[in-house]
């Protein structure tokens, strides 16, 4: 995965999540969850690294900005 950006985690309440999971459904799952949450970046595919066991994705959150269920 790229090199995190410090304007990613400028201010307090900014967040990267890196997710390493089995398969894409279920980090897309992890990612809808957060979603659901707070106001977060959408990834549209997850990644597989080389010689390691399942699959990678990264979004960026604000958990200043919450949302009500």
């Amino acid at each position: 995965m790229e090199a995190i950006n410090e304007v990613h985690v400028s201010e307090p309440g900014l967040v990267v999540v890196d997710v390493a999971a089995a398969d894409d459904q279920t980090a897309f799952a992890f990612q809808a969850a957060l979603t659901g949450m707070w106001a977060a970046t959408s990834v549209e595919r997850a990644t597989r690294d080389l010689g390691q066991p399942g699959v990678r994705l990264r979004c960026y959150l604000d958990m200043r900005q919450r949302f009500s269920p």
